[in-house]
């Protein structure tokens, strides 16, 4: 098994508004769209992205702590929709 000392893994937190939820941002947004003459935009969701960064861990355990840091800090359940993922490089 290779080491991960040293070696950092990155992890894509994206937390959304679910649906039903009201974003008034995004409201906001569309409203100024159409006013600005871009009315073929149909909707829009804003979104919040972390891009967490760990050192010396594996992926896998990265990918636990990302979680960690969401259901103690980052995202409320009850009104987000939480996505995990590797972060581009």
């Amino acid at each position: 098994m290779a080491s991960s000392a040293g070696r950092s893994v990155r992890m894509e937190v994206r937390i959304e508004l679910k649906p039903g939820v009201l974003d008034a941002e995004a409201e906001s947004v569309e409203k100024s769209l159409t006013l600005l003459g871009l009315a073929s935009v149909p909707r829009v969701r804003t979104a919040r992205i972390f891009d967490l960064e760990f050192q010396g861990v594996s992926a896998r355990e990265a990918q636990r702590l990302s979680r960690e840091a969401v259901d103690r800090l980052l995202a409320n359940p009850v009104i987000h929709r939480v996505t995990l993922r590797p972060a581009p490089t």
